[in-house]
């Protein structure tokens, strides 16, 4: 298991997370495309993942799109992105993840924002 995979811990394969927003799993790519989501290839089968802490009550968390695409054009890969919203911050008590599923996206984009320069 990656570093990564261990990190985030539960992970959806893209047709579960099909199941759960209740779409097309053609529409979970187009999400993906979106920056709407990101995904990884994670387990022993490389299956192409999300991160199950992304989804919250049946949706895509609020704020996540806008801190995808703040992290992606401050030069993050979707493999970078993910770590750095479920890596635990002294200064967070917690992780950004866990921020923006509180609604606190002010602060995780400020943060997401400063990695740009």
């Amino acid at each position: 298991m990656s570093n990564v995979e261990s990190l985030v811990g539960e992970w959806l394969p893209l047709p579960d997370v099909a199941g759960i927003l209740n779409i097309p799993i053609t529409r979970v790519h187009s999400l993906i495309d979106e920056r709407a989501l990101a995904a990884l290839r994670v387990g022993e089968r490389n299956i192409r993942s999300v991160p199950a802490a992304f989804i919250q009550d049946g949706h895509i968390v609020d704020s996540l799109k806008g801190t995808i695409v703040v992290l992606a054009d401050a030069g993050y890969s979707d493999e970078d992105l993910i770590v750095w919203l479920f890596t635990e911050d002294e200064s967070l008590r917690g992780r950004p993840i866990d921020a923006l599923r509180e609604g606190r996206k002010t602060e995780i984009r400020r943060r997401a924002q400063t990695l740009a320069w």
